[in-house]
């Protein structure tokens, strides 16, 4: 295929990314190998590897999630969610969904619905049955009588006792982390006299707090767990299940391995609080094993929690914010619950995908917010149609237009024709965006001294832009506010001859292109824009109050946006189906979501009533622009080759915002795919290729890259389009032979001379989505550069380069001494298809 010197004609192909639905996402970790070696499955075998193991062969493998139901599931619950459910999914067994309702002082039945929703919600589109747990949801209060027997089991092997220190005096018995603890005068009392007071205990004959029943371990365990925990406190309080049959109640740490057992759980998945706690979990198994109460020996493995920048998990902070309104209810969109998650209108396949890729490990770490916000572009940008919504109407007439209405075609997604088209319908009165006219002659233009911004390709007065898919318009007066000075309409004239796209000969092509609404069929409606609910990363941190740290432009509220007719349509039906007696509760208004060009993802909000109450929501937008000056925020978003995150994340990572970064971290290796390749016009050992490295024009659109690379005589064009590879995309941009080419593509070599040379792309895993910045294994993440243009930078490239290999298994390399590191993608190693232990160039 051949490319014209300018390099013009552009393939449009595209990558496509989809979440893995039907199969176990998440990359091997720790735990699966656990699991594989309680097995007996060969952990290098190709069944292993695959995480498809044979569906009749390990049916026995059960997980299950537990969740108090004293409040609203978050974040930080989504990563438990997520894994308890794909491990049982791996091993083709099964996940019990229980409520861990012990304490009857918290609960709640509104939260206990709010929990089944959202596990249901998050795990929407992996399950065939109604529900994705096994069986009925179970309950650890339907599990009381046996648990009480286990109780009087314990204490007739004196493996329990009746304690009736106070509060204060247990504490002090107790010890602490660096003495032992002292057993308590009551250890001793005989069974007889343990299991009356026990029995006593049920009965109700004694006051909170007058006895307790404990466990007999080991008052000087170096573990504090271990030191004689508390199995049952008296609670004169109704449960919700059992109403007053209880007035004891067992604690959280003795019932769970119990139930474990009774529902036989193989595998306890939780995450690291409870690491600790696991010696007196196994403890508790052994004990009851001879009882016959429990037959299952439940295994339990701790993983790291999931911990997330400029937010709070804490149940008590964020009932808080709740309760001190902070935030309007649990499902505001900007807390970090799954229903405010729901409700903003993030898919539960973005947070699947932002948990894949935190992944499983046993190091705790704090994630930052643009991550999941990443994976929400990642599965919007598939899933959502496109649209035109104008946010901040500024009214255009234009003049010489003698015609009704006319109507546009407009795909509905550029990437999918099976989504078919969207009618735009056009008249002589459209509104456009304000930001998308700069008024040099108004109060704008003065402030920047009568300059036009750099890189600015919008509508200036005198001078013309192109309506998308419709016709290029000139500015020909300006209407302004009489107080004000500011423009609130303007007078334009349109080109005929330029419809849909036509350049007519002898018209200089116009390079600004905007979107707009119809003014006569636009349908208004509200807007919430949302942003991170906290300014720290770490709230709190800085004074102890995380209250001090919230932002107060967490939401913006627009009236007055205009959308066009087709949005208001859907809105309408889908507020008609969610309504519905036959909605089952798994249609959501949030279902409905958008990407409205050039602005961001918006979803339908719950609270929408019909055509003159329509609200939409803005889950994320197009790039990342968090701590950007909004007056900045276009500039930041032509800036190519620059990975997302404000400053004091840029800091935090040891980025350009300060401190010294190592070379490898300066330098921007991203994931791209090769759309076009052909040879060079005027050098037959180049190669110029198009190739996508997750680029966006202001139109929202994928902006490919020209790269020219040395390839011409050691692959053929045809091989590169469509390979998964590695370009260096934060280089001085290089003119070679007259062709500019803006990133650079690395390739493995086998060092031969000539003809003889054996050359592969690297190639990066196919679910990686292009523009992904790569890292390298056990270094801290980082900003590379904006652009490595100085002479120091292009050395600093250049000693990066030098220490680049690839290894025994064709994986890209960085050495630096005695110290090796991978280059990783979210998916896993860079690597060659067959080169091993080579340079990389």
């Amino acid at each position: 295929m051949s490319i014209s010197k300018r390099a013009t004609c552009r393939l449009l192909v595209f990558t496509v990314f989809t979440s893995v639905v039907d199969s176990f996402a998440y990359a091997p970790n720790f735990i699966t190998k656990i699991i594989q070696d309680d097995l007996g499955v060969d952990s290098e075998s190709e069944e292993a590897t695959s995480a498809l193991l044979p569906k009749d062969a390990h049916a026995a493998i059960k997980t299950r999630f537990p969740p108090e139901p004293n409040g609203y599931l978050h974040l930080g619950h989504a990563k438990a969610v997520s894994f308890n459910f794909a491990v049982a999914r791996m091993f083709h067994g099964s996940c019990n969904m229980r409520m861990d309702d012990t304490n009857p002082t918290k609960e709640d039945e509104e939260y206990v619905e709010s929990i089944l929703e959202d596990v249901k919600w998050i795990q929407s589109g992996l399950f065939e049955d109604e529900t994705p747990w096994e069986g009925d949801v179970r309950k650890t209060s339907s599990y009381f009588d046996t648990i009480y027997e286990c109780a009087e089991a314990l204490i007739k092997s004196g493996d329990a006792y009746v304690d009736s220190l106070s509060a204060d005096e247990m504490r002090e018995y107790r010890g602490t982390l660096t003495s032992p603890g002292k057993n308590s005068p009551f250890r001793e009392r005989s069974v007889e006299e343990n299991l009356e007071l026990f029995r006593k205990m049920k009965e109700g004959e004694f006051k909170e707090g007058e006895h307790v029943l404990r466990a007999k371990i080991d008052m000087a365990s170096p573990n504090i767990n271990m030191r004689d925990p508390t199995l049952y406190r008296i609670k004169h309080e109704s449960h919700q299940e059992t109403g007053d049959k209880w007035c004891i109640y067992p604690m959280y740490d003795y019932s769970h391995p119990i139930s474990d057992a009774l529902e036989g759980i193989t595998h306890s998945l939780c995450t690291l609080e409870f690491e600790d706690h696991r010696p007196f979990y196994e403890w508790t198994v052994e004990k009851l094993l001879p009882t016959s109460l429990i037959s299952a020996t439940p295994r339990q493995i701790e993983f790291s929690r999931l911990n997330i920048q400029n937010t709070v998990l804490s149940k008590r902070k964020l009932i808080g914010l709740v309760e001190e309104k902070h935030v309007n209810g649990w499902d505001d969109p900007r807390m970090p619950t799954l229903s405010g998650m729901r409700r903003r209108g993030v898919p539960p396949s973005a947070l699947r995908l932002f948990c894949e890729r935190v992944g499983i490990s046993k190091t705790d770490s704090n994630i930052a917010f643009s991550a999941l916000e990443d994976c929400a572009r990642l599965e919007m940008d598939e899933a959502c149609e496109r649209a035109f919504a104008v946010l901040k109407p500024l009214k255009v007439t234009i003049d010489n237009w003698d015609g009704g209405i006319e109507e546009f075609s407009a795909p509905r997604h550029p990437k999918k024709e099976k989504m078919g088209d969207r009618v735009i319908p056009f008249s002589k009165e459209v509104y456009i965006e304000r930001t998308d006219f700069f008024d040099l002659d108004g109060p704008e233009g003065k402030e920047n001294d009568g300059k036009v911004p750099k890189g600015y390709k919008r509508l200036l007065p005198g001078d013309k832009v192109r309506l998308r898919y419709a016709y290029v318009i000139e500015c020909k007066e300006i209407i302004r506010d009489p107080k004000t000075s500011e423009p609130i309409e303007l007078k334009c004239f349109y080109y005929p001859d330029t419809r849909a796209g036509v350049t007519p000969e002898g018209m200089k092509r116009v390079k600004g292109i905007i979107h707009w609404v119809e003014a006569s069929t636009g349908v208004q409606c509200k807007v919430n824009q949302y942003d991170r609910l906290f300014l720290a990363e770490e709230p709190g941190k800085r004074t102890g109050n995380h209250l001090d740290d919230l932002n107060p432009n967490s939401l913006e509220v627009l009236n007055g946006v205009f959308v066009e007719p087709s949005v208001a349509k859907d809105a309408l039906e889908m507020i008609e189906k969610v309504n519905a007696d036959s909605n089952d509760g798994s249609l959501y208004t949030s279902s409905l979501a958008y990407q409205f060009e050039r602005s961001g993802y918006f979803a339908l909000d719950k609270s929408s009533t019909g055509e003159d109450g329509l609200v939409f929501n803005r889950v994320v937008t197009l790039r990342d622009t968090w701590g950007v000056d909004p007056e900045q925020a276009g500039k930041a978003n032509r800036n190519r080759g620059k990975a997302s995150g404000n400053s004091n994340q840029r800091k935090a990572s040891g980025g350009s915002g300060g401190g010294v970064v190592e070379d490898e971290r300066r330098v921007a290796f991203r994931a791209a795919t090769i759309l076009e390749a052909g040879p060079h016009p005027e050098a037959d050992s180049l190669l110029v290729c198009e190739v996508d490295c997750g680029d966006v024009a202001e139109d929202g659109s994928p902006e490919p890259r020209t790269v020219v690379a040395g390839l011409a005589q050691k692959i053929a064009a045809d091989d590169l389009v469509g390979k998964h590879i590695v370009a260096v995309t934060n280089l001085k941009p290089a003119t070679m032979r007259g062709i500019e080419s803006t990133a650079m593509l690395l390739a493995a070599s086998d060092g031969k001379e000539g003809d003889d040379e054996k050359v592969e792309l690297l190639i990066v895993p196919d679910d990686v989505p292009n523009g992904e910045l790569l890292n390298w294994e056990d270094k801290e993440a980082s900003e590379p550069d904006g652009l490595m243009k100085s002479k120091g930078a292009l050395k600093a490239f250049d000693r990066v380069k030098s220490a680049l290999r690839t290894n025994s298994d064709g994986e890209a390399t960085w050495t630096s001494g005695d110290s090796t590191h991978r280059l990783m993608s979210s998916q896993g190693p860079v690597k060659t298809t067959s080169l091993k232990d080579t340079v990389i160039q």
